[in-house]
This record gives structure tokens, C-alpha cells and sequence, in this order.
């Protein structure tokens, strides 16, 4: 039986012999030679890795090989680039184009296998495009014809079926094993003054990467101390809040974006101290991974966002109900392997960043897309993917952290806003958490909240709230202070579907980095019933666009979560600089009400008890749907939650009803009007004095 490394040379051998073959029709022969010289190309960058060959190299010659890795998906050689599914198409027609610019973008993630020295991954990719080639030319030479495009569909079907059980489990491990530590070593080893580790990863690296480590390494240590502290206590303290024992824990996962890591080696050094060690895997390049807009895991700014978004759905060219039942199944195994590495991993710890120019993308026709039967069996892997992870990762037990910083491309104003942002994020929690108990205090009173916006803003809801079984030990909404949610700013429930009622409006909102315009729900007993936005020509393409990407494919989605926002300063801050359209949800979800479709902010968390600082038992922790997990937990739960934030210059009233009829105004026109939370405006006076 050959080895690995035996058909990696036999596959690389072959890949140099087809960049000077002409063995296809015409057409066809530029696609096999280009994609061949790319995948040799990433072979030779991958001995070139294995040799040492990064660290004798000069910050020049990094640059120049990081840009060439590359360009070819660049903004400015993406129109003709094969990677475009819409200039495939023009080349070869529709099917067979979309399945080529599948297999060209998926031959692009050997950019980061060479850099992680991962040969099998390397290999196993070079057979696939070897066995399409195989076919083309076997079909050229028999009949002087082109493979129908279900064959190479077949081709890559089996492909993902025959290593969905061997990528799953390496998938698993990435995310709970500390001893794949390919980005630790680069972050606690490497001399951080020295911008050249920044290409050792194998992202691509522009001038965000860099002038964010430079501005890091500029700060002074008790600068990086406070940043660093405020991010692993956040994570402490959300273990110990919700009575979660952090002791059993062994592991943490910390997801990041490239130029932090003087931040992060501070944060590894703080978590070891809690008894935890770090996993830190890339976010996904390869079909097996899970690729598209949303990053999970470390990545750096990306070199195209629109080619990210083309091949969101990639999966479209092989997903059907066997696969998924398979994916499931080794999804389970890896699972049942790692089993006792799964018990001692106590979650995320999340940097995020802000300052990339909003994100429009063009839906191109020419892009896979998931037919209406492959959206419900995508929104059935998420949800039974959902229970497989917490019968193993038990929600109950797991805590998290996010935290968000500024990069360089949010203008000229940088050091500013960053300097800022480290405010915001150490906002005096004690302050607000008085705060914020007066507004629940009177939300406790009432029966549903009333919404309304102002302006054009359109937003006309009725929010119905639990009652309360005893309102002097329990409380319908989270006092949210700075801990699992930094910055500090809000008070949260997961609301009664029936009579949740009315119309959700935003004029401009950014989602998962991706800008909806006009966005518009309807809600009716709680659930989504309609649902629009301005951001294409066509009501169809808008309505594809928010059932794609805020319904996840699912036909309907509960209100999960209905909060008052009230970080005012970061508002300030937003406005003061003309950030708000730059904003991630994290600290834009403080800055007003906000609307979560999908699952509730206790998913898998229902059934233990948490109290606020009062002393007060949180008892809204569930739905009408999330209610159904003792009997169908299938239907319980769909992995995802989507925030919608109504800023406060929308906002015209937002009041409490109690079942007396009797009003209670928290925020009218804008501002808070409710005694006891005068604070939250002052820095609107302080603006307006400036101003």
C-alpha cells in the first residue's frame, strides 16, 4: 500500500506534466494547465515551509510571495479569474462552470495546508483535481467530447463522502486538542517586533495585519495587561455567574484576526493561569471546514470578500440526504473519540475586529445555490449538528467570551478609535448594573413592550413578556453586565411567542458583515411571517438574500431574544467618529433595543438557574418552541441567532404595559426618560456641549 508521501510525489510528478499538456478540448486546456501550476506551485511552498525556507526570508521577499498566493482572487483579477463562478460559467456554460469554480476554489485552500505542513491534505486534494482531469481526457480521447457535468458532480460527491469521517474527526480535534498547536507556536515563540511571523501563518496580510501589530507593539505593557485582562476575566466571570465550575475545564478555544497576538500572548499566559489551555485552529478554507463570509476561528483580513460569498454555498454540488446522514454519523464518531477531550472543553473566548468597509455583496446568478429541498436538509444538519455537539459539549456546563477591537482601515482616526474602544470595553460595570436593575425592575411589572420607531423607521411591535409566578424572587430579564459580552450594556429575555406582534424596521443594519438596507420582519404569535429589504432589484432576490443568510434556510424563525441596549457612550463614540455602519453587532447590540430571530440567549441553557445581582431567579429562559426539547428536541433548536439592533436616533418610544393597562416610558425620542436612568444621557449632553 502506498504511503502518503509516495502519492504526493506521484500526484505532484503528474501535476508538473499537465501545466504542458494539451490531452482536452481546447477550451479546457488553459483552466487544467492554470489550476495544475497553482497546485504545483502550493507543493513546492509547502517544501519550501517544511525547510525552513520562511524564517531565512526577508520581510520583502514574505511580501512578495504572500501577494502572489493571492492575487488571483484580488478584487482587481477576480472578473477573470476562475475562482469567479460567474466568469467560469462564461467559459464553460452553467453547470459545468459552477463545478469548475468549485474545484479551482477548493484547490486554493492547499495555500494553507502547505504553510501547516499537511500532506495528506495536500495529496488527497491533488487526486481529486487528478481524477477530474482523468476524465476529461479519457472523454476527449474516446469520443473527442467533454464529460457531462454529473459525472464530475459524481466525482466530487465521492470525494466528500469518502473523507467526510477522516475530516470531521480532524476537524473535532483542531477545536479540542491542544497539541495541534500550529498557531501557538507562531504567537508564544516568535519575536513579535519582527512583522515577518505575521507570514508564517499563510492568511493573507495587508496593511491592517500589520500596523495592528505595530500598534500593539507600541502600546506599553500594562496597556496590553488591561486589554488582555478584560477579555480572560470575561470569560472567568461568565463561568462563575451562571454557577458553572471553570475547575473542570481544561481547554479553551480563542478565535482571533491576525495582528493581535502580543494581546493573545498575554491571554494564553492568563488562561494557563485558570488551569486552561488553548486550542486555536484557522477559520475554514476548505469545503470540509466550512468556508463563507462568517469567520470562525483565526483568519486575517480577507483578500476578497465577494469570492467568499460566491462559494457560500458550494455544498449545494453534493448535499443530499445521504450525505448529511453521513456527515452525522462521523460527526458522532468523532465525537464518541474525543469524547473526554469534548467533556473538559469549557468554550470560545472571541476577538472580533471592526473597520472593513460595509459589505455589499452581488448575488450572482451564476453562484451554487441550495435548491428549497437542499435549504431544509442544510437547516436539519444544523439543528441535529446542534444536538450532537451538546450531548457531548453540554450547554450547561460551557461559557463563552467576544470582545471587539478596531483595525486600521477604519480611517485615519485609528489610534483614536482604538484608544476609545479599550474605554468602552472598561466601562465602570457597577455603574450600569444599578442602572439597569431600575429598568428591569419596571419591566417587571409589565404584561408586553411596545416598540415603536421614528422618523422613517417603520418599527411598530408589541413584545409579550412571562408572567411572573412570584415577582418578588424572580425576574424576566438578564442584568448583562461586562462578561460574556463585553462591552458592558444591556438587559435581555428570551419573550413569550404568542402576542409578540408587529413590524421590525432598520434602515440600514450589518449582519454577519453582510449590509441589508431596509431591512424589514414581520412577526406574528412570535414568529417571522414576512420579511423584505432594499438591497436588490427584485422582492425575490431580497427575500432569498435574508432567508440565506438571517433564516439560515429555515422557512420561519421565533423571536429568540427581545433586549434594551444601553451603552449610549459607544453610541457617542459611533457617532463622533461616523463608525456605526462599521460597528460588529457585539457593540452595536448596546446601542438600543435589539431583536434576535432564532433560537433564545439560553439555548441548551434552560433548565438551570441563574440569578441577577439581586438575588432574583432569571425564569424566562425559554419558548413555545424551545419548550419542545424534553419530547422533539429536533424542532427545539435551529444553531443560529441573529441580532437586530434599532439605533436610538430610529427610536421613538419604547414602553412598558402592565396587565393594569397602566404605561411605563423607558426610552421616548431617543433618549432614556425613565427616573433613575439619567446617567445613560449623559454622554448625548456631553456631545451636544461639544458640539
Amino acid at each position: 500500500m502506498e504511503t502518503v508521501a509516495e502519492r504526493y510525489g506521484l500526484a505532484k510528478g503528474r501535476m508538473k506534466e499537465i501545466t504542458a499538456e494539451n490531452c482536452v478540448k481546447e477550451e479546457y486546456c488553459a483552466y487544467f494547465q492554470k489550476t495544475a501550476a497553482f497546485i504545483t506551485e502550493m507543493a513546492e511552498v509547502y517544501e519550501y515551509v517544511a525547510g525552513g525556507g520562511l524564517y531565512r526570508a526577508s520581510l520583502e521577499e514574505l511580501q512578495n510571495m504572500n501577494r502572489r498566493l493571492y492575487e488571483d482572487v484580488l478584487p482587481e483579477h477576480y472578473a477573470v479569474s476562475y475562482a469567479n463562478p460567474a466568469y467560469a460559467v462564461s467559459e464553460f456554460g452553467g453547470e459545468m462552470g459552477r463545478i469548475l469554480s468549485f474545484l479551482y476554489a477548493e484547490m486554493r485552500s492547499l495555500i494553507a495546508f502547505a504553510f501547516e505542513r499537511d500532506m495528506d491534505a495536500i495529496t488527497i486534494r491533488m487526486e481529486l483535481f487528478l481524477e477530474v482531469y482523468g476524465s476529461f481526457v479519457c472523454e476527449w480521447r474516446e469520443n473527442g467530447q467533454v464529460p457531462e457535468a454529473g459525472e464530475i458532480r459524481r466525482i466530487i460527491y465521492w470525494f466528500v463522502t469518502d473523507y467526510t469521517e477522516e475530516e470531521a474527526l480532524k476537524k473535532l480535534r483542531d477545536q479540542l486538542c491542544p497539541e495541534k498547536d500550529f498557531a501557538l507556536r507562531i504567537i508564544m515563540d516568535s519575536d513579535l517586533e519582527d512583522l515577518r511571523y505575521l507570514y508564517y501563518f499563510g492568511e493573507y496580510i495587508t496593511e491592517n495585519e500589520l500596523e495592528t501589530a505595530r500598534h500593539l507593539n507600541r502600546m506599553t505593557e500594562d496597556g496590553i495587561r488591561k486589554m488582555a485582562d478584560t477579555y480572560t476575566e470575561g470569560y472567568r466571570i461568565g463561568f462563575e455567574v451562571c454557577n458553572k465550575d471553570i475547575s473542570r475545564k481544561k481547554t479553551v478555544n480563542i478565535r482571533y484576526s491576525l495582528g493581535f497576538e502580543r494581546m493573545i500572548r498575554r491571554a494564553v499566559d492568563n488562561f494557563a493561569d485558570m488551569g486552561l489551555q488553548p486550542t486555536i485552529f484557522r477559520a475554514g478554507t476548505s469545503i470540509f471546514q466550512g468556508k463563507g463570509v462568517n469567520k470562525v476561528g483565526y483568519c486575517s483580513t480577507s483578500p476578497n470578500r465577494q469570492y467568499e460569498y460566491d462559494h457560500k454555498d458550494d455544498e449545494a454540488l453534493y448535499l443530499d440526504k445521504q450525505y448529511v446522514n453521513r456527515r452525522l454519523e462521523a460527526m458522532r464518531a468523532a465525537y464518541e473519540e474525543l469524547k473526554e477531550e469534548a467533556s473538559v472543553f469549557g468554550g470560545p473566548a472571541v476577538v472580533e475586529i471592526f473597520g472593513e468597509e460595509p459589505f455589499a455583496p452581488e448575488a450572482k446568478e451564476e453562484a451554487v445555490t441550495l435548491t428549497e429541498k437542499q435549504q431544509k436538509l442544510s437547516a436539519q444538519y444544523r439543528a441535529a449538528a446542534g444536538a450532537i455537539q451538546n450531548e457531548y459539549i453540554k450547554g450547561e456546563e460551557r461559557s463563552f467570551t467576544i470582545i471587539a477591537f478596531p483595525i486600521p482601515a477604519i480611517g485615519e482616526q485609528y489610534e483614536e478609535i482604538f484608544d476609545e474602544t479599550v474605554k468602552i470595553n472598561t466601562l465602570d460595570y457597577k455603574l450600569y448594573q444599578g442602572i439597569q436593575q431600575t429598568i428591569i425592575h419596571t419591566l417587571d411589572r409589565a404584561g408586553y413592550v411596545r416598540i415603536k420607531g421614528m422618523g422613517e423607521n417603520r418599527t411598530d411591535l408589541r413584545v409579550s413578556l412571562h408572567k411572573l409566578k412570584d415577582p418578588e424572587m424572580e425576574t424576566n430579564f438578564e442584568n448583562c453586565v461586562a462578561d460574556v459580552n463585553i462591552p458592558v450594556g444591556e438587559v435581555f429575555t428570551s419573550p413569550q411567542l404568542k402576542g409578540t406582534e408587529g413590524i421590525l424596521h432598520v434602515s440600514r443594519v450589518f449582519l454577519g458583515e453582510l449590509e441589508y438596507r431596509n431591512l424589514q420582519i414581520v412577526f406574528r404569535d412570535g414568529m417571522t411571517a414576512d420579511y423584505t429589504c432594499t438591497n436588490f432589484g427584485t422582492e425575490e432576490e431580497n427575500r432569498k438574500y435574508i432567508k440565506d443568510n438571517v433564516l439560515f434556510h429555515h422557512d420561519s424563525l421565533p423571536m429568540g431574544e427581545f433586549a434594551i441596549g444601553t451603552n449610549t457612550a459607544a453610541y457617542v463614540a459611533a457617532k463622533k467618529y461616523g463608525i456605526g455602519d462599521k460597528l460588529p453587532i457585539l457593540i452595536a447590540e448596546k446601542m438600543g433595543p435589539h431583536f434576535a430571530v432564532g433560537d433564545t440567549c439560553y439555548s441548551h441553557e434552560e433548565d438551570m438557574i441563574t440569578y441577577n445581582p439581586d438575588g432574583k431567579a432569571i425564569t424566562a429562559r425559554e419558548n413555545e418552541v424551545s419548550a419542545l426539547r424534553h419530547e422533539n428536541p429536533e424542532k427545539a433548536y435551529f444553531n443560529c441567532h441573529t441580532d437586530i439592533t434599532i439605533p436610538y436616533d430610529e427610536l421613538g418610544e419604547l414602553t412598558a404595559v402592565g396587565e393594569d393597562g397602566t404605561e411605563y416610558v423607558i426610552i421616548r425620542n431617543g433618549r432614556f426618560v425613565l427616573d433613575g436612568c439619567g446617567e445613560l444621557n449623559r454622554p448625548f449632553e456631553e456631545e451636544a456641549g461639544q458640539n
